[in-house]
């Protein structure tokens, strides 16, 4: 293994490795800091198509009852594997914002059933992708995978900010009430992790989140009607809704299966990364297996196609806890909030500033584990060129998403990502630039370009 490809960081020891298994009780307080971190992604996608589609109440209730399950079942098969199915590693998944567009372009015409029978078409396009991991892994050297991982932290940043402010449209935007619950759960958390010892280092996540959610209540920021509204116990019903499966519908949601494999290979190298393992091209098909299987899983409740989730990345890093039976956890966790809209409404209440003053946390440390790739690679001027004009264009297309409403809808979806963009720029330029001839300097030792 070259110095470049090298994975084990020497410099930050973990409390619990990959095939580590914590006590009960720890992984259940683990695995909720990873749910609590990836809740608000896995809400948010079935309320934004619910609302777009016109669904009414109960049906949008259903429908995110259905997600929460579906990335629970989704999880569980991901980390801890079936056969050939399955990273094993500390992967969360959920439904995706890639999928949100031609989701609610499908269902426009041919509503639920029509989304249903795309998402489990598209699965099988995602199945096949995985068999051919292998000569896409040879696309992904350290240059790539570091730039890919930066990216995943720097384009999540602006959504913690808006959190912390109080969520993209509140009344009270950035309201120094929002502002100062987000820094104190910001600052409480860094203050526990980096000073406490044992579980309140490894559960700082968590418990910074619960201490801003008890502060939030008494100042009504709690918004308890889901929990009133919700039954105590709702079993969701294989393919209740129909199915309807249509080519148009699946050259819609192909676009966007494509990203999320790239996505997905590049999420799980900085699971890789944060782990302290190697994820080679087999553990990486299986993980986009896992991806295709999950989405089958997921459609078949009535959710959407499922993925990992880059945001709990970060937590990894933080807490230096990357045992697989934490997510395998979290993941039964969520199978049975899924059963449970009454627990599952209790948490989807956090308030935004709550999420921000975590999510910032995370999400920058994501963006520093993919400095810390970075910074083994070899920095000549052309691999300055593809760091910089990867991240550029990634995080342009992120705060100016307008950039690219003019173009065809087929291309507008695959760059409608920062993240996405950035990886197809890296992978470009590193196939289209050569690389720099390297000269070994006998007298000193150097290597110049």
């Amino acid at each position: 293994m070259t110095h470049e490809e090298q994975v084990i960081n020497d410099d930050i020891k973990l409390t619990y490795g990959v095939d580590d298994n914590p006590s009960l009780i720890k992984k259940i307080l683990f695995g909720l800091q990873h749910i609590f971190a990836a809740f608000g992604g896995i809400v948010v996608v079935p309320l934004v198509i619910s609302s777009a589609l016109g669904f009414d109440a109960k049906l949008t209730t259903t429908v995110i009852s259905a997600t929460i399950l579906a990335s629970g079942l989704a999880t569980v098969i991901q980390a801890r594997g079936f056969g050939a199915v399955g990273s094993r590693v500390a992967c969360i998944m959920g439904t995706d914002f890639t999928f949100v567009s031609p989701a609610i372009s499908v269902g426009t015409v041919l509503g639920l059933p029509g989304i249903i029978g795309a998402t489990i078409l598209g699965a099988f396009f995602e199945i096949v992708l995985s068999y051919f991991i292998k000569p896409l892994m040879k696309l992904f050297p350290p240059i790539v995978t570091g730039t890919v991982v930066c990216l995943i932290g720097l384009t999540l940043l602006p959504v913690s900010i808006d959190w912390a402010a109080g969520g993209v449209g509140a009344a009270d935007y950035g309201s120094m009430r929002n502002l100062s619950i987000a820094m104190f759960v910001l600052v409480f958390t860094l203050v526990l992790n980096r000073y406490g010892k044992g579980m309140l280092s490894s559960a700082s996540i968590l418990i910074g989140m619960v201490a801003g959610y008890l502060i939030c209540i008494p100042m009504g920021m709690v918004d308890f009607t889901a929990v009133k509204e919700a039954s105590w116990i709702s079993f969701p019903k294989i393919f209740e809704y129909g199915i309807t499966f249509d080519l148009k519908a699946l050259i819609a949601f192909i676009p966007a299966y494509f990203v999320t494999t790239i996505e997905t290979v590049g999420c799980l190298k900085a699971i890789g990364e944060t782990s302290q393992i190697e994820m080679d091209e087999k553990k990486v098909g299986s993980g986009v297996l896992a991806d295709g299987i999950g989405s089958i899983v997921g459609a078949a409740v009535g959710s959407f196609p499922n993925t990992t989730f880059s945001q709990n990345v970060g937590l990894i890093s933080l807490t230096k806890v990357a045992s697989k039976h934490v997510a395998i956890m979290a993941g039964i966790i969520m199978v049975c909030l899924g059963f449970l809209p009454k627990l599952a409404g209790l948490i989807s209440g956090i308030p935004q500033p709550v999420l921000g003053g975590v999510g910032v946390v995370m999400f920058g440390t994501v963006a520093a584990a993919g400095i810390k790739t970075l910074s083994r690679v070899r920095l000549t001027e052309r691999n300055l060129l593809i760091i910089a004009t990867s991240i550029a264009l990634g995080l342009g297309v992120t705060f100016r998403p307008d950039v690219i409403a003019q173009l065809p809808e087929g291309i507008k979806m695959i760059f409608s990502s920062g993240i996405s963009t950035g990886t197809i720029t890296a992978l470009i330029l590193n196939l289209v630039l050569k690389e720099d001839r390297i000269i070994e300097d006998s007298n000193e030792g150097r290597e110049v370009a």
